[in-house]
């Protein structure tokens, strides 16, 4: 003969049990916790969005990847590459200018400030040179850059690519232009990439057949140019 009272517990029991998985499928079928990490799982990644941080590049044809097939050979675009990498959250923006002059970027800076920038490169000066402008104009136009830069964006990392230009432009124009990079980073106290175009200008397969351009392979020894200086302040 069966006990009434085992039965009786063994029917208990079984409630029990049954009553726990009806309130864990309740839980999870109907929102509970899971909705919520869920929700914060979201709102996380809308965070990391908004902290997305901006690096503008603002030079001439350099930056711009003059006679490139695709712009993002240009070394911004390579350095856009190092950065995806690294999983680092900033987003590359190439503002170069094909025959840009430090005048011509002087005037065109403000419309571009209207966006966040949290590090500004800037990389112009380079057709002032070789059209002989007066070096005292290039200094002004590029100290008014990095000022306006700096007033719109208080908070902002600026980086100045020094150039230089060939002796063929005379030795005494050559050697007060090419002080101009060093001088305006110290004053202005910006970081200095020393010579942008290193271990590229003069290499004749490393430019494009006007000799001014970089190749593609020439883009990618100034995108390490720049990185070696830039990669510090991210």
């Amino acid at each position: 003969m069966k006990d009434v009272n085992s039965e009786t517990k063994s029917s208990t029991i079984k409630m029990k049990l049954f009553g726990n998985l009806i309130g864990l499928m309740l839980l999870f079928g109907c929102g509970g916790e899971v909705t919520n990490e869920t929700s914060q799982g979201d709102r996380a990644a809308e965070a990391a969005q908004v902290e997305r941080k901006t690096i503008l590049f603002f030079g001439n044809s350099l930056t711009a990847g003059y006679g490139l097939e695709d712009k993002s050979e240009a070394f911004p675009g390579i350095i856009q590459e190092t950065i995806d990498s690294l999983g680092l959250p900033y987003t590359v923006v190439n503002g170069g200018l094909s025959g840009e002059t430090s005048a011509g970027g002087n005037e065109r800076i403000e419309w571009l400030l209207k966006q966040q920038i949290d590090v500004f490169v800037l990389e112009l000066g380079a057709n002032d040179g070789l059209r002989g402008l007066p070096v005292e104009d290039t200094y002004k136009n590029l100290l008014s850059i990095i000022e306006k830069v700096k007033v719109a964006w208080p908070d902002c990392k600026v980086v100045l690519a020094g150039m230089m230009v060939p002796p063929s432009m005379g030795k005494n124009y050559a050697d007060q232009f090419n002080a101009v990079f060093p001088r305006l980073a110290k004053e202005a106290n910006v970081t200095l990439v020393p010579f942008l175009l290193e271990n590229v200008a003069g290499e004749a397969e490393l430019n494009q057949n006007d000799g001014i351009h970089p190749t593609k392979e020439g883009q990618q020894i100034l995108a390490e140019n720049v990185w070696e200086v830039l990669q510090p302040l991210l």
